[in-house]
């Protein structure tokens, strides 16, 4: 079960979806897009909007939901979503349900008291360190969770430590047959790869500072924000001819994440833990209050990665890591090869197997 608000709860259920292939038959829904399509399209745009624009906005929204108790149904436009789980349960009848958004596992526990459904659930948190209660909360079998810090915040938090289980984020598979670079790899050029938000401003406010550094050259991933983002990042390209490379929609991340030295963008779940799957650094210049924060002190626990919000500070941390034959990157390089985690949708599909099978104690 999956939900389009951000990609990190889709890029979850992907990972994990692919890992499972040929081992076992998976269905991967999204109840809010099913059950309420045109207002769950307002949903996601309103959340992409506060994300991209008024970060403070969502910030107090979601610590509102902090003091939310979701086990109670008092949430009529959540009525139909919850409705259209239960329908996918009945016609799907599975042994396990396995979330990657945190307000599912409250649907399903109802189902479970009505004697709808009896199987196992498994809770993938996709956030790191700064857990939201919706999370905490969730009546569940099993957390999966990132990383181990993230597991002692949750056990620090009064959670049962047996069942918070560190799998790592289930990115793609496809990054288990993928070869990053290392740190003795060649920095010549130095490849640095920009994921674009949908804000114009920031291609150039982000782009010259990298591209005025010395031996550097820039991919742009524009997303589906092409048409809107174009004309600044074509002005990017005119005004350092040869050294920018322009996308859209890329299905290949995981190998352009491979391919670069140093990654740039926000501090979604996804992006940091597909960049520590590659071993690649990363720079945050776009950080969203509250649900993306342990992603950044993630990073910079584990030494692979730093906040630079602003063209000053971006350009100054790219010059620490060029410095003295790029000593700086190397060390975060270095740190980010001894968390990488290629195989972990592979992990997450081994354990959820695993407890399938056994019997009911």
């Amino acid at each position: 079960m999956t939900a389009g608000y951000g990609e990190g709860h889709n890029s979850a259920a992907r990972g994990l979806a692919t890992a499972l292939e040929g081992r076992a038959e998976v269905l991967v829904h999204d109840p809010c897009a099913e059950g309420a399509p045109e207002f769950n399209e307002v949903l996601r745009q309103g959340y992409r909007m506060m994300t991209t624009y008024s970060p403070m906005l969502w910030d107090w929204v979601y610590r509102a939901t902090e003091r939310r108790d979701f086990t109670k149904e008092t949430f009529n436009i959540m009525r139909k979503p919850e409705g259209a789980l239960e329908e996918r349960v009945a016609d799907f009848q599975p042994d396990a349900i396995v979330s990657t958004y945190p307000l599912y596992p409250y649907f399903i526990e109802r189902l479970r008291q009505r004697g709808k459904w009896s199987g196992k659930v498994f809770t993938v948190v996709t956030d790191s360190i700064e857990i939201n209660n919706a999370w905490l909360q969730a009546p569940t079998d099993y957390w999966l969770v990132t990383d181990g810090f993230t597991r002692r915040t949750m056990i620090s938090r009064g959670l049962p430590e047996r069942k918070i289980v560190e799998t790592g984020f289930p990115v793609a598979p496809v990054f288990r047959a993928l070869e990053p670079l290392t740190s003795t790899s060649s920095t010549d050029p130095f490849r640095v790869l920009y994921f674009a938000t949908a804000r114009k401003p920031q291609i150039l406010g982000v782009g010259r500072p990298i591209l005025e550094c010395e031996g550097t050259q820039l991919t742009l991933i524009l997303g589906r924000n092409v048409r809107r983002l174009y004309g600044p990042a074509r002005q990017l390209k005119q005004q350092f001819p040869g050294r920018v490379r322009i996308l859209g929609w890329s299905k290949n991340i995981p190998t352009h994440l491979c391919s670069h030295h140093l990654a740039i963008g926000k501090a979604g779940g996804a992006t940091v833990h597909e960049s520590i799957a590659a071993s690649t650094p990363m720079l945050i210049h776009h950080l969203v209050p509250g649900q993306e924060e342990g992603n950044l002190e993630l990073l910079r626990s584990i030494g692979g990665g730093d906040l630079a919000d602003t063209p000053v500070q971006l350009k100054g941390k790219l010059q620490d890591l060029l410095a003295k034959d790029c000593r700086e990157w190397k060390r975060w390089k270095r740190n980010l090869a001894k968390w990488s985690r290629p195989h972990s949708a592979t992990i997450t599909a081994q354990f959820v197997l695993e407890k399938i099978a056994e019997k009911d104690e």
